[in-house]
């Protein structure tokens, strides 16, 4: 089975993974877009969910509240952080577009321990990580230091010519605090749309190794493995990082042959 989840052109779903699909335990994902007024529903018996805003505006009803107006981008390519909404499991969210939207919904095992909440581009840390041509942009929507049972969620703006992702590390072995165990979903933007990405996923023992050319919308599964992402000149990158395992914890392990990078770079 290809890591590669390719976009639907038409229709409400552009992407979407559950566990069954990528034979996987944990990761949820799927990606939406909405004209407006059109009406997406969200709701998970027995996993929490993140709700993110990626452009355009949506009023969201949940657990008897509404939520309105959620979104201040038209672009996920801004310099701005989006708007989101966690929801706990047996809690419907009705998701109601006001004008053209595009949602991003990631999902994860959950008991139903925290309520609904609202996640404000002002709570999000932004951050420049990397040197030089691996400079990328990063916004933390649900990081480890924000309650969560399972959930991890990040997006990436990565320029033009740069890579990301890199260099390449891992997150595939439970050895906490040196490396915590989680799959992975990439959910990649290009602008402008026409263009492409290179995203490799491998193993140290190459009994992974897939290198996939990723377009506008499409979705990368990363069951275990190191997983850089490679952007062609005249193009920019977003990716949307969804990730859960047993453990929420983000700790990785750096692909030795190109820890020479971060020990140049660190001088």
């Amino acid at each position: 089975m290809s890591l590669l989840v390719k976009a639907e052109r038409e229709g409400q779903t552009i992407a979407r993974v559950t566990p069954t699909t990528a034979g996987w335990r944990y990761v949820g994902f799927a990606a939406y877009r909405l004209a407006a007024d059109e009406v997406v529903y969200v709701h998970e018996t027995d996993r929490e969910s993140c709700i993110v805003v990626l452009s355009g505006a949506v009023d969201i009803e949940a657990d008897g509240k509404r939520y309105a107006s959620l979104g201040s981008r038209d672009s996920v390519f801004e310099d701005a952080a989006p708007w989101a909404l966690y929801v706990p499991p047996r809690v419907k969210a009705t998701v109601r577009a006001t004008r053209d939207a595009e949602l991003g919904v990631a999902s994860a095992p959950a008991q139903g321990t925290l309520p609904v909440r609202l996640i404000e581009p002002a709570q999000m840390q932004r951050s420049t990580r990397g040197k030089g041509a691996n400079t990328r942009y990063v916004c933390d929507i649900l990081p480890q230091t924000e309650p969560a049972e399972s959930l991890l969620v990040v997006e990436v703006r990565t320029p033009s010519g740069h890579s990301s992702s890199y260099p390449p590390h891992k997150h595939d072995a439970d050895r906490l605090p040196q490396e915590s165990a989680l799959e992975e979903t990439y959910y990649h933007r290009l602008n402008p749309r026409q263009g492409f990405a290179f995203q490799r996923v491998y193993t140290d023992a190459r009994d992974l190794d897939e290198t996939m050319a990723v377009e506008d919308h499409d979705v990368v599964m990363v069951p275990r493995g190191y997983h850089p992402v490679v952007v062609p000149y005249g193009y920019d990158s977003y990716y949307l990082n969804v990730m859960a395992g047993p453990k929420r914890e983000w700790h990785f392990h750096n692909d030795p042959a190109h820890e020479w990078i971060i020990e140049r770079d660190a001088k």
